[in-house]
């Protein structure tokens, strides 16, 4: 990827989110997609949901459609050197310069996968904003924090690909979805409405592998569950503004690419302060 188009950032700006098309080179996507299968298989090890401090596999188990999948995986950073240096690439140095600066923390490494017939790979309509649990932690959250998102594999309206709402970031934090687990059930048209959303501005984010999109923390957004008969992985980081976070691993300093040091900086969930893991977790929040 050469130096991304600056209209990106007046995008960003003004509509909650933007997409970059091309923005992993070519070379490099064959690596990227075998070392997300190796993670995929890597994840499948555990019998259930697994912690370790940032690290996280959570399983779909056999009780509940008869296969073990795999949804998500965070900070895979900590056992995959390829996920390491792409977190800290020079492209996402180029595409973030001229929103957050040459001081930057990251906060959240995720890959999400959709595997056909999981049946939970959907994800209601939210603001991200609702994760941060500790927000005296994060200062000029608004302007300082942005979410990147990476696509693996071709996302599409039928695999289940990310749905945003342009421009909602400028109505405030709506609670929407806060009263359960955000990949079970759908949200209503009449729940939109009455938040002072129009569904009809949906609008589906459809990407080629390397493409990506970034938003921010009140952009509304969401996804439909995947009705393919093929993946769809899709990795996603969010970074800061290193002066106005409390919270996060170093990426850039001063420009310069920072490496993950020895030992995690636990960087959002707050109970992993007095429960680091490692540990299972049997927390059954996808059943019926």
């Amino acid at each position: 990827m050469g130096t991304p188009r600056r209209d990106y950032v007046e995008q960003y700006w003004d509509q909650g989110y933007a997409v970059l098309r091309g923005f992993l080179p070519k070379s490099k996507l064959g690596e990227l997609r075998a070392e997300t299968r190796r993670l995929y298989a890597e994840g499948l090890k555990h019998p259930s949901t697994y912690r370790d401090r940032n690290l996280l596999f959570e399983i779909l188990p056999e009780s509940f459609r008869g296969q073990r999948y795999l949804l998500q995986a965070h900070w895979i950073a900590w056992i995959s050197p390829f996920f390491e240096e792409l977190r800290r690439s020079e492209p996402y140095r180029r595409m973030l310069a001229p929103l957050l600066g040459d001081d930057i923390k990251q906060v959240a490494q995720q890959i999400h996968w959709k595997p056909p017939g999981a049946e939970r790979t959907g994800f209601r309509f939210h603001q991200d904003l609702r994760f941060r649990e500790r927000r005296d932690a994060f200062r000029d959250l608004m302007t300082s924090y942005i979410t990147t998102g990476l696509a693996i594999d071709p996302a599409t309206g039928e695999n289940g690909c990310l749905r945003i709402i342009p421009g909602s970031h400028k109505l405030g934090y709506l609670g929407l979805s806060d009263d359960g687990p955000l990949m079970k059930g759908v949200t209503e048209d009449e729940t939109l409405r009455a938040a002072g959303l129009d569904p009809a501005a949906i609008l589906d984010i459809e990407l080629e592998p390397g493409d990506l999109v970034i938003w921010s923390l009140l952009t509304v957004h969401g996804s439909n569950i995947n009705r393919s008969d093929k993946d769809r992985a899709f990795a996603l980081s969010s970074y800061v503004q290193a002066a106005n976070s409390d919270r996060g691993e170093w990426v850039f300093r001063a420009g310069e690419s920072i490496p993950l040091g020895t030992e995690p900086q636990l960087c959002k969930y707050e109970q992993l302060h007095t429960k680091p893991g490692p540990f299972y977790s049997n927390d059954q929040w996808y059943a019926d």
